[in-house]
């Protein structure tokens, strides 16, 4: 059986012993795919992980954009609620019957001579009855 030729040398039988040197490098070779392999997957868990869970992740945006919408909300309801009270202030300084009315119902006031009657909404306790003698 003739040997075969590679690179201008003939090719050692099957039998050849190898060296600890070749034996680690090819043994290197073929693990170094499926190694690479696992490595690229748990770092791509890692990144995929801290996408998600890490500081500035999906999860925390999604708990910002709620807090966000609430607080939209709680904005535009305190500009209604100071625009009712731009306007309840420029009909108090435009009309002076109202101005009165406010000082009646909320203050109490009255006029020289008059007295003020309090009816209250309240149901008054009822009296506690005196035993009878």
């Amino acid at each position: 059986m003739p040997e075969e030729i590679v690179h201008g040398k003939p090719k050692a039988p099957a039998a050849r012993r190898v060296s600890l040197r070749e034996w680690a490098l090819d043994s290197s070779e073929r693990l170094w795919r499926p190694a690479g392999t696992v490595i690229a997957i748990v770092l791509a868990l890692l990144v995929t992980w801290h996408v998600v869970y890490g500081n500035h992740g999906l999860s925390i945006w999604q708990q910002k954009r709620v807090e966000d919408r609430a607080l939209q909300q709680e904005i535009k309801d305190l500009q209604q609620e100071n625009a009712q009270m731009r306007q309840h202030i420029d009909h108090l300084n435009s009309d002076p019957d109202a101005i009165e009315r406010e000082a009646r119902e909320k203050l109490h006031y009255a006029k020289p001579g008059e007295i003020i009657v309090n009816l209250s909404d309240k149901p008054q306790a009822q009296q506690q009855s005196l035993p009878a003698k």
